[in-house]
């Protein structure tokens, strides 16, 4: 049995997108329900959010973006960048909170109080460059938690493992150039015209080509694609690479259930997915892996992809 921390604070629902929209508080209301009702709560080590400290968001994002995000948060403004990216007036504190819980996950196993966690919250960040808001997402926290780790703890090889079903466009450009992180992500494409980035022939830019590797999954296939195309490009990469930690932007959006996107992954292939990275972890890092919660929207499912994916990191 691992040692899995469980990231979850009742003020990531204090970010308020509107009745109407996807990315709502009620996902994560349904993800803290379904693990207390499989009785996995006490078997976690509960994790609370901290206020990051904004060093380590400039490690990413550059202070005039920063300001600018405070700005348009506090005066009142319903959405930033994009129409899609709905706030309120605590937005932008709560966006901090993501920031920081995640940055005190990472300093939690780096002092070898847990072996891995899983990270329940919001606002997401994987669709968020450097200085501009997409995709729900404000803060890149991956990307901040993977400079952390680099900067705060000496790790040289991150790598950042995204199995939401849409690209990390943000994710991916602020590493491009860089060969101590290694971006992989599998998404469906083409989909719904966003982001519309993350094609096969993206393989990183100067220094960092080779560092990034995408693996398109069509409209309508599911586990079989994921299996083929995870032994066939995730699995090399990691023995080339070789990472010292893991980061994973997980996304429950590409299950066949979610209506965000035209992918097929069943409860089965989530669980196959999952317990493969671990195998990684295992391999490569000391088990030292977060995952981070990015989509996931089919509030029927996403509790129970929730706790199939924490029992998967609980049971090694």
């Amino acid at each position: 049995m691992k040692r899995t921390g469980y990231l979850y604070d009742d003020r990531y629902q204090d970010h308020d997108t509107g009745s109407e929209h996807p990315e709502s508080a009620d996902r994560l209301a349904t993800i803290h329900a379904n693990l207390r009702s499989a009785g996995l709560l006490d078997w976690l080590i509960p994790i609370r959010a901290t206020r990051a400290d904004i060093r380590w968001l400039h490690a990413v994002h550059p202070p005039h973006y920063i300001r600018r995000f405070e700005e348009v948060c506090l005066s009142g403004n319903s959405c930033f960048d994009f129409p899609d990216n709905q706030m309120c007036v605590s937005t932008y504190d709560t966006a901090f909170l993501a920031v920081g819980g995640v940055i005190e996950t990472a300093r939690r196993i780096m002092a070898d109080e847990m072996d891995n966690a899983f990270c329940a919250i919001r606002p997401p960040g994987h669709h968020a460059e450097a200085d501009l808001a997409m995709g729900f997402c404000y803060f890149n926290n991956v990307a901040i938690a993977a400079r952390y780790l680099q900067q705060a703890h000496g790790i040289q090889r991150v790598a950042i493992i995204d199995i939401d079903v849409h690209h990390g466009n943000g994710t991916q450009h602020i590493f491009e150039d860089d060969p101590t992180v290694f971006y992989y992500s599998i998404h469906e494409h083409p989909s719904f015209s966003f982001p519309g980035s993350g094609r096969d022939f993206e393989r990183g830019t100067g220094p960092g080509e080779g560092f990034t590797k995408n693996s398109l999954v069509l409209p309508g296939q599911g586990d079989d694609t994921y299996k083929t195309l995870i032994q066939q490009d995730l699995l090399p990469a990691m023995e080339m690479f070789k990472p010292e930690f893991i980061l994973v932007s997980c996304g429950f959006d590409a299950h066949e259930a979610d209506d965000m996107a035209d992918i097929e992954l069943s409860r089965d292939g989530y669980i196959w997915v999952m317990k493969t990275i671990l195998q990684l972890a295992d391999q490569y890092t000391h088990s030292r892996i977060i995952s981070v919660l990015e989509g996931g929207y089919c509030l029927e499912w996403l509790g129970k992809l929730a706790v199939d994916h924490v029992r998967v990191l609980l049971e090694g």
